[in-house]
């Protein structure tokens, strides 16, 4: 302390803290030689308090309001310096003036990752992170216990104390919540709860307050994640036949609005969708085999007769009913061309065979001859 320092200070009788930086929880009042006149005033604003501290052990505690310091409202002080009453000379103490306020947004996170059995995906590794407020609730436990002669103390220098006490708290919390990892995102204040009373516990030992403890996110490994991620596209895909169908079909119209450049790539994705479709249908049809312990298909329906048609003075055939209507339609076999099945003695007219009268419809016979 410079030479000024000491001898302004032998004329100030006025003692307050009024430069806060937001994240200052204990300030202490510089004197020179500690010394502090009597009849000073001391001015402790709301949200702070002012403790005494006589060589190293805490005195007097004063909440926030307007003090006039003389030995009759210095209790301890004064008996620990023994002092008589009416004691007028200057006293020596260190003032500590300690913030009362909540700090807010103070981050905790896991720097390893928590192993926890899960129903759903076995053995789990899981990460966590999230804010917190604290505030000083016992300002005598709080310098004893931490503070020390410290003449400045931030929220930085016990962040990192407090987020290992969260972090390990919170690790046995979430190991013994027995919550499956999939219904962790609908517990978080639940979770912030649960673990913020075992941490709280631990804190009031320090003389601080946990306020609020948030859990913002657990995740997952990221392989874990990337087969959810396919687990959930397969369950909006859906019907995986269907599917396939209509990505053959979205490559077929992709291929006929390019036909010249890229063609090559659309052939390629028809040839796949119509792969795919086929292994589909041929795996579904081997099943119904029995291929794999499918299910045995039906037996087929019976044969329908055959028939053996002249044409053009060869025989052409066999031919079912089907064809015979197909090849009646289309005139290749009319009413007078000869027709044969087993059974028959030998080739006959198809209009006298009445079988298959029906394969012609309604067409009319053919015209009588002239003259």
């Amino acid at each position: 302390m410079s030479l000024w320092d000491r001898l302004t200070g032998e004329f100030v009788d006025v003692i307050d803290w009024t430069t806060d930086d937001g994240d200052t929880m204990v300030w202490r009042f510089e004197r020179y030689g500690n010394e502090i006149k009597h009849g000073a005033k001391l001015t402790v604003r709301e949200g702070q308090t002012a403790v005494f501290v006589n060589e190293g052990q805490v005195a007097d505690v004063f909440p926030p309001g307007l003090y006039m310091l003389e030995t009759n409202n210095l209790p301890i002080l004064s008996t620990l310096q023994n002092w008589d009453h009416g004691f007028q000379s200057p006293f020596k103490a260190e003032i500590y003036f300690v913030s009362l306020k909540q700090f807010t947004d103070m981050k905790w996170g896991t720097k390893n990752p928590v192993m926890l059995r899960d129903p759903d995906f076995g053995p789990t590794r899981l990460r966590a992170f999230g804010t917190y407020a604290m505030r000083v609730q016992d300002p005598k436990v709080f310098l004893r216990e931490i503070v020390g002669t410290d003449g400045e103390f931030t929220t930085g220098e016990i962040e990192g104390q407090l987020r290992n006490i969260i972090v390990s708290r919170f690790s046995n919390a979430i190991a013994s919540s027995q919550i499956p990892v999939l219904d962790l995102a609908a517990n978080y204040d639940d979770l912030g709860r649960f673990a913020g009373t075992k941490i709280g516990e631990e804190m009031t030992e320090y003389g601080l307050a946990l306020t609020k403890l948030l859990v913002e996110n657990v995740s997952l490994p990221p392989e874990v994640e990337k087969a959810m991620d396919r687990r959930t596209q397969m369950g909006v895909i859906g019907d995986l036949h269907k599917y396939t169908q209509f990505q053959a079909a979205e490559s077929m119209r992709a291929a006929s609005e390019n036909p010249g450049e890229g063609g090559g790539a659309a052939a390629a994705g028809i040839g796949a969708g119509i792969g795919m479709a086929m292994g589909h249908t041929m795996g579904n049809a081997m099943g119904g085999m029995g291929v794999g312990g499918g299910a045995t298909p039906p037996p087929l329906p019976p044969r329908g007769r055959q028939w053996h048609v002249a044409i053009d003075g060869a025989s052409s055939g066999p031919h079912d009913e089907s064809t015979l209507m197909a090849m009646a339609s289309g005139g290749k076999m009319t009413r007078d061309s000869l027709v044969w099945s087993d059974g028959m003695s030998g080739w006959e007219r198809a209009s006298s065979v009445p079988d298959i009268q029906h394969v012609f419809g309604s067409m009319p016979p053919p015209l009588p001859p002239q003259g």
